[in-house]
């Protein structure tokens, strides 16, 4: 098609695309929304489509493009760019956004007045392209990092040998309780969008939730307790005492012993004094020996906790505010997956304080047998009343 036939043809597609035609055209073809708007009213207007007076061009023709102008603009352009990433601390840009305005002012200050579509088609044609981050830098990795993770595959097999429980535990991120945006969408009738405040200030709501799990791993099975105050070892070790009375000890009435696999950090870290204490009260308590391994540093998403039930529980409630905290807890208890996870709920309203301290004498009492390799992250809790037995 000639020029005057291809810009009549796209128009005619535009119409039969409906509301929306006109851009999906311009994008496709390159045609400008203005010549595309023009041509619909040339079609619409009554009377026979005649070619301009002025002829139609050849394949080729017209202005040639400012870039095939000044061969050297492409040069500078490239040299903005370029220094612009290295982060040259003399560039202009260099603590400015880099979009193509920013880099069309710069040429222009340079002697090379640029439109910034015209910046965006020449990055374009010399293989640029906005791009967002990516995350690929783990920084240092503990030099015994795969040897604690085959350490962890041991000791979980040798549990589920015997049939003893093995759970992995952590905290979930703390959530705003109110009338808060909640990322997701749902389904709702059209232009009734549920509402919910401006701003996500923590006055405006009632609190945090702060949701932390026991996760059975061989049943798939779990048991998530909602805290209102703080996530200390206190709590922690509070929750997983209620996923044995809830659902461990009628699952394992024949325990003999309990695994727990930890972040390294947080309020079941490997360097709380007041996590291994309250974990040696539990012990006592059960008459049964709790196993501790704690994953490297910096390799928190490898807990299968995080991608086999705080990624669901997260789809589940996606798009719903959690209005209060009883929205919160059966959302959670809710959580459902074809591969058959059941979620156990409950909220607890116990005021736990932040800054436990632990003194020498408390922490010399406790009866920790660390294994030969790394006893920092792969201890025993024996309870005290067996120690001499």
């Amino acid at each position: 098609m000639n020029e005057f036939q291809a810009r009549l043809y796209v128009a005619d597609r535009a119409l039969d695309l409906g509301r929306g035609g006109v851009s999906r055209l311009s994008q496709l073809t390159g045609f400008s929304r203005t010549t595309i708007t023009k041509a619909i009213a040339e079609l619409e207007a009554r009377g026979p489509l005649r070619p301009p007076r002025s002829g139609i061009r050849a394949a080729g023709a017209g202005r040639k493009r400012v870039e095939d102008i000044n061969p050297r603009l492409r040069a500078q352009l490239t040299r903005i760019v370029e220094e612009t990433t290295a982060g040259d601390p003399m560039n202009a840009l260099r603590w400015t956004s880099k979009s193509a305005r920013a880099i069309a002012d710069e040429m222009s200050r340079h002697g090379y007045p640029l439109a910034d579509k015209t910046v965006a088609r020449c990055l374009d044609a010399m293989g640029y392209s906005l791009q967002a981050n990516r995350k690929a830098h783990e920084g240092r990795q503990h030099p015994d990092r795969d040897a604690q993770f085959r350490s962890i595959n041991q000791q979980v097999k040798a549990w589920a040998r015997t049939g003893d429980p093995v759970i992995s535990v952590d905290t979930k991120k703390k959530e705003l309780i109110g009338a808060f945006k909640n990322a997701g969408r749902t389904w709702r009738r059209r232009g009734q969008p549920e509402t919910v405040n401006m701003h996500d200030f923590p006055h405006l709501g009632h609190g945090k939730g702060i949701p932390y799990g026991a996760y059975d791993i061989a049943r798939d099975r779990a048991v998530v307790t909602v805290g209102v105050t703080h996530d200390t070892a206190e709590f922690a070790v509070a929750s997983i005492d209620r996923w044995w009375k809830l659902d461990g000890r009628t699952a394992y009435p024949a325990a003999r012993r309990l695994l727990i696999c930890a972040d390294a950090g947080g309020s079941n870290g490997h360097r709380s004094r007041a996590w291994k204490l309250h974990l040696q009260r539990l012990a006592d308590r059960l008459q049964i020996p709790i196993s501790v391994c704690h994953y490297p540093p910096g390799t928190s998403k490898w807990n299968k906790i995080e991608h086999r039930l705080f990624s669901f529980i997260s789809l589940n409630w996606r798009g719903k505010p959690l209005r209060t905290f009883e929205t919160m807890v059966n959302m959670i208890g809710a959580t459902r997956t074809r591969s058959g996870l059941k979620v156990k709920a409950l909220l607890d309203t116990h005021p736990y304080e932040k800054g436990m301290k632990v003194s020498a004498v408390q922490f010399n009492e406790l009866h920790i047998r660390g294994r030969q390799f790394h006893p920092d992250w792969n201890y025993t809790l024996v309870p005290r009343s067996d120690v001499h037995q």
